[in-house]
């Protein structure tokens, strides 16, 4: 099993590393948090700029086609270098599912996207475990109904569509394009600059072009939710790895008693359990996204554990970067709380060990 990134991602890689090395450095990152923008608008265009934000998408809506491999590379950049800008949302909530399965005119919704003119997101997450769908949506004359709260949606404000999964009576899921002026949108509190929102449907009407694909199968959904759980261990991934390289640049530099952190034992150990969270996180990552580019029926249970490992080793790791760095990773002026809070959000966002772990054994006790 090779794991190495071919030479086209490896291209995606770096030409992702570079913009945003350049474009979310410190001190662009300093700025941007005193301006109380939603995202780096800068950033996102300068993505735009160099194709990356059409990487996933179709190519008739001027995009480059390419797979969940791909997007993992992308996003996992963003988590490295902790940058505010709506790819995930974008890409993973709503450009993957509406490419695979949009009709002619929902593919319509992408071409701005690819040149940083919209954002596209997506409802994942409702109250209670990760992955469940109770908002229901009725028809009502030639379109539906919708009732339910959605929560956790990032940039559901800023976006121009909002993907909402709901179950359609008599038939299955599917899941519904909805403008933000439709439904109630409420400012959610955010461990990062990410702005989050409620979006309760009370009897939001949708037409029957809101319908992605034309139908309530439950395909649309089937790739939302394994969109979504990927793009959030794939951040998770990158943003353990910033974590690392400042807690080992602070102990290698770093002195007490005339000696560097690094040299103390207690310390190599302890940065060796970073390392180890790390690299378990990075392998079910790759199997994960890989799998899911093969269409194989394992892939599922592979980003469950990758989900798991993002919410419970992961956030554990970088408290102990945090304890590595003493009071100073506490300081809002050092980087550290970025890669802290991006941590804990994206396992609120998987919801939580617990809840990955009991997900897990329904797949394991499916396939006994």
């Amino acid at each position: 099993m090779d794991f190495n990134l071919d030479e086209t991602q490896q291209e995606i890689k770096g030409l992702a590393a570079g913009v945003l090395g350049r474009e979310a450095a410190q001190e662009r990152l300093e700025a941007f948090e005193k301006s109380g923008a939603p995202y780096d608008d800068v950033t996102w265009k300068a993505l735009a700029q160099a194709g990356l934000l059409g990487i996933v998408l179709p190519e008739e809506s001027g995009g480059a086609g390419l797979g969940p491999v791909e997007l993992a590379v992308i996003l996992r950049e963003v988590g490295l270098h902790v940058a505010p800008v709506p790819v995930y949302a974008s890409l993973a909530l709503a450009a993957v599912p509406i490419g695979a399965h949009g009709t002619a005119e929902q593919r319509a919704l992408l071409a701005p996207l690819t040149e940083g003119a919209a954002v596209l997101t997506g409802a994942y997450r409702e109250a209670g475990p990760a992955g469940e769908v109770a908002t229901t949506a009725r028809r009502d004359g030639g379109g539906y109904v919708l009732d339910g709260v959605k929560t956790f949606v990032p940039y559901a404000r800023e976006a121009s569509r909002i993907l909402v999964p709901a179950r359609v009576e008599g038939e299955g899921v599917g899941v519904f394009l909805i403008e933000p002026g439709a439904a109630a949108v409420t400012a959610q509190p955010s461990a990062t600059s990410e702005p989050l929102s409620r979006v309760e449907l009370d009897g939001t009407r949708a037409g029957p072009e809101a319908l992605l694909g034309g139908t309530a199968d439950g395909a649309a959904w089937d790739t939302l939710r394994r969109s979504a759980v990927a793009g959030a261990v794939a951040i998770a991934s990158g943003v353990i790895e910033g974590a690392l390289e400042l807690t080992k640049e602070y102990t290698r530099t770093r002195e007490q008693f005339d000696r560097a952190l690094a040299q103390f034992q207690a310390v190599t150990m302890q940065i060796s359990d970073v390392y180890i969270a790390k690299r378990a996180l990075d392998v079910a990552v790759w199997a994960g996204v890989w799998r899911l580019a093969e269409g194989a029926g394992d892939a599922e249970e592979l980003l469950t554990i990758a989900s798991y490992n993002a919410c419970d080793p992961v956030v554990r790791a970088l408290y102990t970067c945090q304890h590595l760095h003493g009071g100073i990773g506490l300081d809002v002026t050092y980087p550290l709380h970025r890669y802290f809070a991006w941590g804990k959000h994206c396992g609120h966002l998987l919801g939580g060990a617990e809840d990955r772990l009991d997900a897990l054994g329904s797949l394991v006790a499916q396939e006994a």
